[in-house]
Parts: C-alpha cells; sequence; structure tokens
C-alpha cells in the first residue's frame, strides 16, 4: 500500500507561533513527522511511505521525500490514480498521538473509502482502495470529502479515533502530545522546557527557559 505524508517543510504549523519561533516550529513539525512515519512502520505492513514535503526537509528526512510546491490539495491530487486499483491512504504529518494499533484499524478497514476526521472538521487521514476521490484540505475539509465521495459515487465511511483525531495546530494542543505520547515530539517539547501546570483549576501548559 502506499502511503502519502503531505508536509509543510516552508512554514509549518504558523498557529503554534504563540509560543514557538519559526526555527522552533520547524524543529518540532520535523520530530513529528518521524514520529508518524516511525508509527506507520510499526504496523508492520508492507507500506511504501513517500513524504509530499513543499521544499527539502532541514534534517535527514525519515522516509523518501517528493518534493512539490504547490498547496496540499493540488500536490495529493497529483499523486492519486483516478484509475487506481490498488489502495493509498494520506496520513497528515502532525498526527503525534497516532498508535500503531489506531493506524492499524485504518488500514484494516474493509469499507472502499474510509475518512478519519480531525477535530474540528478536517481530514486527518483517507484510505481509498480505488481512484476516483479528489481530495480537498481547505475549511470543513471533512464534509468537502463526504460530498466528493458522493457525487462520483464512491461509499465512504469514517473511522472515530482520538489518537487520529488530534492534530497537533494550536499552543493547548501541546498539552496533549505532553499528556499522551512519549516519542521524538514529546523529547523536543521536554528538552525545549514545556511541562504541564498543574497548580491551575485544569492542566496548563508551561515552559521553563
Amino acid at each position: 500500500m502506499r502511503v502519502l505524508v503531505p508536509f509543510d517543510a516552508t512554514d509549518p504549523k504558523s498557529r503554534l507561533a504563540p509560543v514557538l519561533d519559526s526555527h522552533e516550529r520547524q524543529a518540532f513539525s520535523q520530530a513529528m513527522l518521524a514520529d508518524v512515519v516511525e508509527t506507520l512502520r510499526a504496523t508492520e505492513r508492507d507500506l511504501t511511505i513517500r513524504v509530499v514535503a513543499t521544499d527539502e526537509l532541514s534534517k535527514d528526512p525519515p522516509a523518501a521525500v517528493e518534493v512539490d510546491d504547490r498547496p496540499l490539495s493540488p500536490a495529493v491530487d497529483a499523486r492519486l490514480d483516478p484509475t487506481a486499483t490498488e489502495p493509498v491512504a494520506v496520513v497528515m504529518a502532525d498526527l503525534a498521538l497516532a498508535t500503531p494499533a489506531a493506524l492499524t484499524r485504518l488500514f484494516d478497514s474493509p469499507a472502499p473509502l474510509v475518512f478519519v476526521p480531525g477535530l474540528g472538521g478536517g481530514t486527518n487521514a483517507i484510505l481509498a482502495r480505488h481512484g476516483g476521490l479528489e481530495v480537498d484540505y481547505h475549511g470543513l475539509s471533512i464534509a468537502d470529502h463526504r460530498r466528493g465521495a458522493e457525487r462520483v459515487g464512491l461509499r465512504w465511511s469514517e473511522l472515530d479515533s482520538f489518537r487520529l483525531a488530534m492534530d497537533i495546530d494550536e499552543p493547548d494542543d501541546l498539552l496533549e502530545v505532553l499528556i499522551h505520547t512519549d516519542g521524538r515530539a514529546r523529547t523536543w517539547l521536554d528538552r525545549a522546557g514545556f511541562g504541564i501546570d498543574v497548580s491551575a483549576a485544569g492542566p496548563a501548559l508551561s515552559r521553563d527557559r
């Protein structure tokens, strides 16, 4: 199975700017990417993993990289053969909470087309067993993907997974990485001085500099 992992290597995770500068966002994003690729490999499936990046990666890439400076949707669409009969998956590079078990549930789904909704209306992963789908990652993308599938007559289902629904976009999302993971992204946050402040009414993100 081919697995595409889109990655913004130009200006990643801009919504983390209140807590991370541009160099930190680059490093943290690449740590998450490495975690996602490692988790994909840990499923022990026969996967051909390709990182679809907007630019060359600044560090040793965790998988083969295909550079494409177009926006996310056309870059992914260019790699989806409408006549394909072999399955392909698209897994976002910021799913730091993903586990082999969660991804195995996705790969084992018998449905011809599977969407994994993200929190806030995004689409965090797609499994397509046949061609015909065009992706659209702008705005309320999960609704767009449902309508797009129905428009071309593709039957679809959705996988409900906390681990795959949680993508890391906002400063508060870093708490979830600290609470639920122990990979490279968690290690990067630890070394950068981030922690969990439990002195308030609820857990809050803290940072020692």
